[in-house]
C-alpha cells in the first residue's frame, strides 16, 4: 500500500498531504454547506445523525486508536453531555454558554474517571469503563429530583443569540461543532501530546523509559475524549428533544466501539466512515424485515412447496425476522466479521482503492496483504 512519505518537519504541520487531498476535502465541505437545500428532511435529519457518531468516532479514536486506551462505557459520557444541557437549558443558561460547559463537565469527569485507571489495561480497564457506564445509568435513574428518573426530560428547540433554529440551522450547528472537533483532535495528534499519545501506544514501557509521565497522559486522554463526547451528547439531546436514562444503555456503547472497529481505529477519517455505516445500518435492516418474508414467500412458491411447509417457513421466516436480539446478533457478526477480514476498517479499504488507481496498471496487492499481517501479528503481541 502506497503512502505519503513525509521527509521534513514542516510536512508533518500541513493540515493536508497534498493539494490535491484539500481540493477534494473543500468539494466535501461545499457539498456539505449546499447539502439543507438539496436533500429532503428524512436525509438530512440521518445526516444530523452521521455528524453527531462522527464527533463520538473522533473521541473513541483519539482515547483508544492513538492512545491505545479500551473503553465501552462511552455511552456514560454521552448521558453526562445530554443531561448537563437539559438542565442548563431548564436554567435559562444560552446554547454556546452550555456547550462549552457541558464539554468541559464531561471532560472533567473523564479525567476523573482515568485516574483509578491507570493501573488497568486491556480487557480489565474496558471492565471498569463498563462498571462507570453502569454507575452514572444508576444514578441518572435514581437522581429524579435533577434528571426526572425513568421520566425522561425534555428539551426545547434549540436557539442562538435569541434565534429558534430549525432543521437547518442546527444541521449548520452540528456542522460546525464537528468541523471544530475534527480541527481540534488533527493538532492535538500532532502536538507532543498526539505523540506521547502514540508512544503510549505502542509501548507503555518504552514510553515511561523515555521520559514520558503515562499517567498523566493517560488521563488527558480520557478527558479529550470525553469532552468531545460530551459535546455530541448536548446536540443528540437537542436532535431528539427527549432523553431518559434506557437511551445511554450498554447497547450504545457498543455501537461507539463497533464506529471505530468498522470505520478504522487507526484513522480520524475512519471515524467518519464508521458513523456514516453505523447510521446507514438501521435503515437497513427494517427495509431487510420487510422484503425478506416477501421474497422467501416468493421464492417457495417458485419451488412448488405445499401450502402447509410454505406458511410454516413462512412464520418461522417472520418470526427471527421480527426477534427483538436480531440487531444485537448482526451486530456482533459485523464486528468479527471486520476483524477477521479487514482489521483496518472501512479506511484501509478506502486507501487501498486509493493506492489501486494511483498505481495502475503496475498495482500488486502483495503489499496490503503483508501490511495487514503485520497488523495482525501486533494485535496479537
Amino acid at each position: 500500500m502506497s503512502a505519503h512519505v513525509r521527509t521534513s518537519y514542516a510536512q508533518s504541520e500541513q493540515l493536508f498531504p497534498s493539494k490535491n487531498a484539500a481540493f477534494w476535502y473543500a468539494v466535501l465541505v461545499a457539498a456539505l454547506i449546499v447539502a439543507p437545500y438539496v436533500l429532503e428532511s428524512y436525509y438530512l435529519s440521518q445526516l444530523v445523525f452521521v455528524l453527531i457518531y462522527a464527533i463520538v468516532g473522533i473521541a473513541m479514536n483519539v482515547l483508544s486508536g492513538q492512545a491505545g486506551q479500551v473503553s465501552i462505557g462511552h455511552a456514560a459520557f454521552m448521558a453526562i453531555g445530554a443531561y448537563s444541557a437539559a438542565v442548563a437549558e431548564k436554567y435559562g443558561l444560552p446554547l454556546p454558554v452550555y456547550l462549552v460547559l457541558a464539554g468541559g463537565f464531561t471532560g472533567l469527569i473523564g479525567y476523573l474517571v482515568g485516574l483509578p485507571a491507570l493501573r488497568l489495561h486491556g480487557i480489565y480497564l474496558a471492565i471498569a469503563t463498563l462498571a462507570f457506564a453502569f454507575i452514572v445509568e444508576e444514578i441518572v435513574t435514581r437522581w429524579e429530583s435533577v434528571t426526572n428518573g425513568n421520566e425522561g426530560l425534555m428539551l426545547g428547540a434549540p436557539s442562538l443569540f435569541g434565534l429558534k433554529l430549525g432543521a437547518q440551522g442546527f444541521y449548520y450547528l452540528c456542522l460546525g461543532v464537528t468541523v471544530v472537533v475534527i480541527l481540534a483532535a488533527i493538532n492535538i495528534l500532532r502536538s507532543p501530546t498526539g505523540r506521547a499519545f502514540l508512544a503510549i501506544r505502542d509501548s507503555e514501557t518504552a514510553a515511561r523509559s523515555m521520559g514520558i509521565d503515562t499517567a498523566r497522559y493517560k488521563t488527558r486522554a480520557f478527558a479529550i475524549s470525553a469532552a468531545f463526547t460530551g459535546l455530541a451528547g448536548v446536540l443528540y439531546a437537542h436532535k431528539l428533544s427527549f432523553i431518559s436514562p434506557e437511551m445511554f444503555s450498554l447497547s450504545m456503547s457498543i455501537e461507539f466501539v463497533m464506529i471505530i472497529i468498522i470505520g478504522g481505529v487507526l484513522s480520524l477519517r475512519g471515524a467518519v466512515f464508521g458513523a456514516i455505516f453505523m447510521i446507514m445500518v438501521d435503515p437497513i435492516l427494517i427495509v431487510v424485515k420487510d422484503k425478506v418474508p416477501q421474497l422467501t414467500l416468493g421464492a417457495m412458491q417458485g419451488v412448488g412447496l405445499s401450502d402447509q411447509l410454505t406458511d410454516a417457513i413462512q412464520a418461522g421466516v417472520v418470526r427471527v425476522a421480527g426477534a427483538p436480539g436480531l440487531k444485537s446478533l448482526i451486530f456482533g457478526l459485523i464486528i468479527i466479521l471486520f476483524i477477521i477480514f479487514e482489521p483496518m476498517g472501512l479506511d484501509g479499504r478506502w486507501a487501498r482503492v486509493k493506492s489501486y488507481f494511483r498505481q495502475f496498471p503496475l498495482y500488486r496487492p502483495t503489499s496490503s496483504r503483508a501490511q495487514r499481517m503485520f497488523l495482525k501479528s501486533e494485535r496479537n503481541r
